[in-house]
């Protein structure tokens, strides 16, 4: 008879003994304190701090931390520990990169070094803060260097991916998803149903969908938007690599692309990507994926902390339609 298995379920406020009694910890190590490091879309995390140093801990669960109502693959933090443990063989990826110091796949917990105090760049939405330029070529240098990792294989990542796909190429664009956008902003709704009701849009959305599910060339880190990108002392560092896996190297400058759109950045901060990443790329495949990524997170669910106008929305929706179009 097969042995029933019963996952240790950490949550935020679960009792210290709990914590404890995890196997990562070293001879006469305890723990004196627990905190949460910043916030967190899909995976429990916390900061756990010892007598002797300081932790990240991180738990996937078999949904959204933020939307416990959808259904995620619990998988996901060994595609992450995957990709984390890929980065190792390049020493620039691996100084933006928290090395994973313990990893417990039957409980899906991953223990990572702690790479210090800091805040991510979700701030570039609302505080009107400029990236500089030296921030741009840290983060295009990152992509150069991981576009350019030599990943024979890598685990399936096929359940990730076709979550991210729904709510990237589908979800957004139903007519009736059951998600009332004016939740969000006051006209929101009807700003969205020109896209919904677009069926040349729709058709290029669906082709590009079907690339994006298609296994790809390079191991792309696939959610490379200002929430994955950390500000410590030392400098900027990239996180949260669980939509990572082979795919389009376009599809991440895609994303970035489409988040100084959102987060209003200089259009000389874009023309500077496409300057640095010096890698054979098609561009028109970038801006397809940039269009969409604008879709979706003005008119599909996974919202952005955006302190835009409708107006302005409905200028960044027209723009990204003429993305997915020319």
């Amino acid at each position: 008879m097969r042995a029933y298995y019963k996952m240790i379920d950490i949550q935020q406020n679960s009792p210290i003994e709990l914590f404890q009694s995890l196997v990562f910890w070293k001879p006469g190590e305890k723990i004196s304190h627990i905190s949460i490091p910043g916030e967190s879309n899909m995976n429990l995390v916390l900061r756990i701090q010892t007598n002797l140093s300081s932790y990240i801990l991180k738990q996937a669960k078999p949904y959204v931390r933020k939307y416990p109502h959808i259904l995620a693959p619990i998988s996901r933090i060994q595609v992450e520990y995957e990709f984390l443990k890929q980065l190792e063989q390049n020493s620039f990826l691996a100084s933006l990169s928290p090395k994973v110091l313990q990893y417990d796949d039957q409980n899906h917990l991953m223990l990572l070094e702690d790479l210090g105090e800091g805040c991510d760049y979700l701030t570039l939405y609302k505080e009107n803060r400029i990236l500089k330029p030296l921030e741009i070529n840290k983060l295009v240098d990152y992509l150069v260097h991981l576009h350019q990792l030599q990943v024979p294989t890598f685990p399936p990542t096929n359940a990730m991916r076709s979550l991210n796909h729904e709510h990237i190429f589908n979800f957004p664009f139903l007519e009736e998803n059951g998600f009332n956008l004016d939740s969000v902003q006051s006209g929101l709704q009807e700003a969205s149903i020109p896209y919904k009701a677009d069926a040349l849009l729709k058709e290029h959305i669906q082709a590009l969908g079907k690339r994006y599910l298609a296994k790809g060339g390079v191991l792309m880190h696939g959610d490379f938007y200002p929430g994955s990108w950390l500000q410590v002392p030392s400098g900027i560092k990239i996180i949260d690599p669980e939509f990572g896996g082979l795919g389009d190297a376009e599809f991440d400058l895609g994303v970035f692309l489409a988040h100084l759109d959102l987060s209003e950045q200089a259009k000389q901060l874009s023309t500077l990507v496409q300057k640095q990443y010096t890698l054979p790329v098609d561009w028109s495949l970038v801006q397809q994926y940039r269009g969409v990524e604008i879709l979706r997170r003005l008119i599909g669910i996974a919202q952005l902390p955006v302190s835009l106008s409708l107006e302005a929305k409905k200028m960044l929706l027209t723009r990204a339609r003429t993305y997915l179009l020319s």
